[in-house]
C-alpha cells in the first residue's frame, strides 16, 4: 500500500513485535503467522500504542517460537512480510540451546562419500550447491536440519576436487556464501573445495627443529610474503610468493644472499610472517592490481591464494605453505602466524553475518556495532561459537601446517577467556608454541579483554611493549629525558623498578622500535632531526636496536631494520604498494658491513644464560641497572650464568659526548662500536658517543 511500510521481528522467544508505518491503520487488527507456507494461526495483538502515523503491535505467543522455520506474517488489509528472527541470537537461552561442540563442520571428506555441516541455526533452508571441477553448472540439494541448528548432507562418491557452496535463507532472504569452515578455497573465496589431505602429507620437518624450552630464547623476525621477495633487483624466481621464501642461491645485484639464505643466515630464532590465512582485498586472479598486507580476513582455514604458484590449482595454496614452512624448519627457524581475529573489514559482506545475522558481531551498550579497532566490525570472540571458530582455525593452522606461534592483531580486543582456551589447545599440540600479541586497552567492556592491564591474567601470553618502544625511540634519538624509563623498558618491566611493574615475568614483554606498521626509525631520526647526518642515523639505528636485543625479554626485529630501511616516512603502509614495502634489496649491498655487527650480537645474546632468566626476583638479583653519566650500564652479577665469562657489563651511550669508564681490574672489549672484539685489558675506557659496547673478561 502507497505510504505504507510494515516490518515485523521475533523480539523475545515468545513475542513477536510489528511495526507499522500508516495512518490508515482501522481500531481492530489481527494478523495470521505463516509457518514453512503451509501451516497457519491467528494472532490476536496484546498490545498496542500508536503515535504520529507509527504503530506498534505486539503478538503475545503461548509458546516459544522455535527456530529453523519460514514464517510470515499476514496483516489484514495491509499484505504481508517476513518474519525477523535475528534478534533470537540475543535471547537469555540461544547460546545454551545451539552452541555446537562438534568437531565435524565444513567438508569432511573421504573417497567413499564428503560430509557437509554448516551451523545456521536462525536459517529456515540451507541448500548445498556443488559441481565437478571443471562444470559450470550446479547440482543442488537440500540440506537437513539436526541438533544444535547444523545442517548436514552426506554426498556418496569420490568428492575430491570438488566446488561447492551454501545457499542460507534467513528471514526469508536468501543468501550465496562459502564455508566459513572451508580448508581449501577457489580464487578470492567465490566458492569452497573438497580437498583430500591424505594426498597432500608433505614432511613439515618438525623433528628438525632445535629445542625450545623458553620464550626468551626467541628472537624474532618479522616480515611479509610478498615484501620479503618481490624486489626485482634479486634474482628471486618467484616474487611475492611462498615459494619465493625458500629460493636457495638467490643473490641481490651486490652478490650478497638474498631470500632464504639471507634470512637464514641471521641467526633468529622465529620468523613472523604477516597473515597467510586469506584475505579479502588483494584480487588473487590479479595480485598486482591492488596491494595489501591482509588485515582484512576473508576465510580462517585457508592460506592467501595470491601467494601460490598455481592459483588455477586450489592444492597449490596449501602445498606451497607447507613447502615454505618445512624449508625453515629443516634450517632450526620457527614459523610464527599473524592471526587476525579481532575484526572484519565489512561485516555487512561478511559470509558470518549472511549464515547467522546478528550474531558474530560486538555491539555496543546502545545496540550500534563496535568498531573499537577502527578497522572494522569487531568479532564477538565471547560468544561460544565465535570462540570455537577461532580455537579451532588456530588448532587447524597448527595441526596441518606445523605452525609453531601465533602473532595476534589487537589482541586487547580479543576476550581472555578465548584466549586461553586458544593457549590450552596450542601447548596441548606443542609444548613450545610461542603466543604474544598487541595488548593495547581500545575498549570498553564488560568482560576482561586480552590488553596490557590484563596481563596476570595471561600470564602465557606476552605483550608488545610500547613503553618500551617509545623510551628506547627517544633516548637513542637523542633525548636523555627518557633515560630512565629507558632503564626500566630494559629491564622487561616486570619489577617495581622506576615505574610500577606491568608484567608478571620478563616473558611477557616483547620489546622492540618498530614492526610492520610504524614508520621505521631511520624514518623517525631523518623526521625529528632534518639536519641529522647519515652517520650519526646509522650510530643511534644501531644503538636501538642492539637496546632491543640486548634487552630482558623477548626481542622483536622488524625486516629491513637491521639495514636501514626506510618507507620515506611512511607510517603505517598496508596498502601503500611496493616500493614502500619490499624488502630493499639494493639498501642491503649499501650496508651489508651492518650485517655481522648483528649477527655477533644475536650470537652473544644467545651465550648469556642471564637471558633467559624469567622469575623477577632472579632478575633481581641478577643484573644491576645503573646511569653513567647520560649513559646506562648493565652489570650481570649472577656469575654461574654468565660463564665462562667472570665479569660482563654492557655501556649504552646516546649522547653526543664521550663518556670515560673506570673499572677496578682490567676488563676486555668482548663487543665494539662496529662489533669487534678487543683481547687488549684496560682499567680506563672511553665510551664513544652514540654506541653500545660490551666490555669483560
Amino acid at each position: 500500500m502507497k505510504d505504507t511500510f510494515l516490518s515485523a521481528r521475533l523480539v523475545e522467544p515468545n513475542l513477536i513485535r510489528m511495526m507499522l508505518f500508516t495512518s490508515a491503520l482501522s481500531e481492530k487488527v489481527n494478523a495470521i503467522l505463516s509457518i514453512d507456507h503451509a501451516e497457519s494461526f491467528v494472532l490476536s495483538p496484546s498490545r498496542r500504542s500508536s503515535m504520529n502515523g507509527i504503530t506498534l503491535l505486539d503478538f503475545k505467543l503461548k509458546e516459544k517460537l522455535p527456530l529453523g522455520h519460514s514464517y510470515y506474517l499476514y496483516l489484514s488489509h495491509f499484505g504481508g512480510m517476513p518474519l525477523d528472527v535475528s534478534e533470537a541470537t540475543t535471547f537469555p537461552d540461544f547460546d545454551k540451546d545451539y552452541s555446537y561442540g562438534g568437531d565435524d563442520l565444513g567438508a569432511t571428506y573421504s573417497k567413499e562419500k564428503t560430509s557437509f555441516a554448516l551451523w545456521a541455526p536462525l536459517a529456515s533452508s540451507v541448500l548445498l550447491e556443488y559441481r565437478k571441477n571443471g562444470d559450470e553448472q550446479w547440482t543442488i540439494r537440500e540440506m537437513v536440519r539436526s541438533d544444535k541448528g547444523v545442517y548436514r548432507l552426506e554426498i556418496k562418491g569420490d568428492l575430491a576436487l570438488y566446488h561447492y557452496r551454501y545457499s542460507v535463507v534467513n528471514s526469508e532472504v536468501a543468501s550465496t556464501v562459502s564455508d566459513p569452515y572451508a580448508k581449501c578455497s577457489g580464487p578470492n573465496g567465490e566458492y569452497s573445495v573438497v580437498a583430500d589431505f591424505s594426498k597432500l602429507d608433505i614432511s613439515l620437518n618438525e623433528d628438525k627443529l632445535p629445542p625450545f624450552d623458553n620464550p626468551l630464547k626467541a628472537i624474532i623476525y618479522e616480515g611479509h610474503v610478498r615484501d620479503l621477495t618481490i624486489d626485482p633487483s634479486t634474482d628471486i624466481v618467484h616474487k611475492g610468493k611462498f615459494l619465493g621464501m625458500i629460493e636457495k642461491g638467490r643473490k641481490s645485484k651486490g652478490g650478497h644472499p638474498a631470500g632464504f639464505d639471507y634470512f637464514k643466515s641471521l641467526g633468529f630464532t622465529h620468523l613472523q610472517l604477516l597473515p597467510l590465512a586469506d584475505y579479502k582485498t588483494v584480487d588473487e586472479k590479479e595480485p598486482n592490481k591492488k596491494y595489501n598486507w591482509g588485515y582484512d580476513p576473508q576465510q580462517y582455514f585457508v592460506p592467501e591464494g595470491s601467494f601460490a604458484s598455481k592459483l588455477e590449482d586450489p592444492l597449490s595454496r596449501i602445498i606451497d605453505l607447507k613447502k615454505m614452512v618445512a624449508a625453515y624448519h629443516k634450517e632450526g627457524i620457527r614459523i610464527v602466524m599473524d592471526v587476525v581475529f579481532n575484526h572484519v573489514y565489512e561485516y555487512e559482506t561478511s559470509i558470518f553475518e549472511k549464515i547467522v545475522p546478528n550474531y558474530y558481531f560486538r555491539k555496543k551498550n546502545d545496540g550500534r556495532l563496535s568498531n573499537c579497532s577502527g578497522c572494522g566490525n569487531d568479532l564477538a570472540s565471547e560468544k561460544p561459537m565465535v570462540r570455537k571458530l577461532i580455537v579451532d582455525a588456530c588448532k587447524w593452522w597448527i595441526s596441518t601446517y606445523g605452525i609453531d606461534g601465533f602473532r595476534f592483531d589487537l589482541m586487547g580486543l580479543i576476550d581472555v577467556e578465548t584466549l586461553k582456551e586458544v593457549e590450552k589447545n596450542a601447548k596441548a599440540m606443542k609444548k613450545d608454541f610461542l603466543l604474544y600479541g598487541e595488548g593495547w586497552n581500545m575498549a570498553v567492556a564488560s568482560l576482561p579483554l586480552g590488553n596490557q592491564d590484563n596481563a596476570s591474567l595471561l600470564p602465557g601470553f606476552a605483550f608488545f611493549n610500547d613503553t618500551f618502544r617509545e623510551a628506547t625511540k627517544g633516548y637513542w634519538g637523542g633525548d636523555t629525558s627518557f633515560q630512565q624509563i629507558f632503564k626500566a623498558g630494559m629491564s622487561s618491566m616486570c619489577l617495581d623498578f622506576i615505574i610500577p611493574k606491568r608484567f608478571v615475568s620478563a616473558s611477557q614483554s616483547l620489546n622492540y622500535v618498530e614492526c610492520h606498521d610504524n614508520e621505521t626509525y631511520y624514518d623517525v631520526l631523518t623526521k625529528k632531526s632534518p639536519d641529522m647526518n647519515e652517520d650519526e642515523k646509522l650510530e643511534r639505528a644501531k644503538g636501538a636496536l642492539a637496546s632491543v636485543l640486548l634487552s630482558f625479554g623477548i626481542p622483536f626485529i622488524h625486516a629491513g631494520e637491521e639495514i636501514l630501511l626506510s618507507k620515506g616516512g611512511l607510517g603505517n603502509t598496508y596498502n601503500a604498494g611496493d616500493k614502500a614495502n619490499m624488502f630493499p634489496y639494493e639498501k642491503l649491498d649499501e650496508n651489508y658491513a651492518l650485517i655481522p655487527y648483528w649477527k655477533s650480537l644475536i650470537s652473544f645474546r644467545k651465550s648469556i644464560a642471564t637471558y633467559n632468566v624469567n622469575e623477577p626476583k632472579k632478575i633481581d638479583v641478577a643484573i644491576d641497572i645503573v646511569d653513567i653519566g647520560e649513559g646506562v650500564r648493565i652489570s650481570f652479577l649472577d656469575k654461574k650464568l654468565i660463564a665462562p665469562h667472570k665479569e660482563v657489563s654492557i655501556f649504552f651511550n646516546p649522547s653526543n659526548n664521550d663518556i670515560p669508564l673506570s673499572f677496578p681490574q682490567p676488563v676486555s672489549v668482548l663487543f665494539g662500536v662496529n662489533g669487534e672484539a678487543d683481547k687488549h685489558k684496560r682499567a680506563e675506557w672511553i665510551l664513544p658517543r652514540h654506541s653500545v659496547v660490551i666490555v669483560g673478561f
